[in-house]
């Protein structure tokens, strides 16, 4: 892939992850105090999004080797239930 290229894809995964800041931020404010399930599930969701384009495109993962990228990715997804889960359980 030319610079050219790669440089507008990850100006646009930038402004895309701004954007699902924005969002969970807002979700965030809207639903202060007693935010419903489907809010923590937004939230935490965009942040697994987040992490996963982090770790693909900005750590620079998706051209690793398998075993880097299932460490990395695998972490992600059990941290963020356990964040979720003792969230939930702490309501």
């Amino acid at each position: 892939m030319n610079d050219d290229k790669l440089r507008r894809r990850i100006d646009r995964l930038w402004w895309a992850m701004l954007a699902a800041t924005a969002l969970s931020w807002w979700i965030g404010e809207a639903r202060a105090g007693a935010a419903p399930a489907w809010a923590i599930f937004a939230v935490f969701g965009l942040a697994f999004g987040k992490g996963l384009a982090i770790a693909l495109e900005f750590m620079e993962l998706r051209g690793a080797p398998a075993v880097w990228r299932r460490f990395v990715l695998g972490w992600l997804m059990v941290v963020l239930p356990i964040i979720v889960a003792t969230h939930l359980a702490m309501r």
